[in-house]
């Protein structure tokens, strides 16, 4: 099939996410949130944004969810797809590409942390708490 024809599905829509880590004790570990409405644990993730690299957009929205900043990866670690619920319209596919991030600094207030938790968990921990398996293949394979 011709990639310029036309299909009635509509094409997966592109989004950005970062994958905070850090060092501890016991070895990498990674910063999983709690998603707004379904509470399910995902990362820090978002539509891409003009002006900005996706790296840079990964990065706002870790600060923006998580509360975390620092030295993101200029290349995505891979990509997993999720069906987006949406109100009032269709679910629709999204294609996210992750990148991580090193955590360096943890603010204890953010923008979403009356709507979110965060917890830091193993490299094992969090990928058996999230449901997507791209993504759980993904953190399982994270080294750091």
């Amino acid at each position: 099939m011709d990639d310029a024809a036309p299909s009635s599905k509509p094409t997966a829509r592109r989004q950005v996410a970062a994958l905070p880590w850090r060092r501890g004790p016991d070895g990498v570990e990674i910063l999983l949130i709690t998603s707004r409405e379904t509470r399910r644990w995902v990362t820090p993730k978002g539509g891409r944004m003009a002006g900005k690299t996706d790296a840079e957009a990964a990065a706002i929205e870790a600060m923006e969810e998580a509360g975390v900043q620092g030295t993101v990866a200029e290349e995505p670690i891979g990509t997993f797809r999720y069906l987006k619920i949406l109100k009032r319209r269709a679910p629709r596919w999204c294609v996210v590409a992750v990148y991580p991030l090193e955590v360096i600094l943890q603010h204890g207030a953010w923008k979403e942390q009356a709507e979110r938790e965060r917890v830091w968990m193993s490299v094992e921990q969090a990928a058996a708490s999230v449901d997507e398996p791209d993504l759980k293949a993904l953190i399982a394979a994270f080294k750091g």
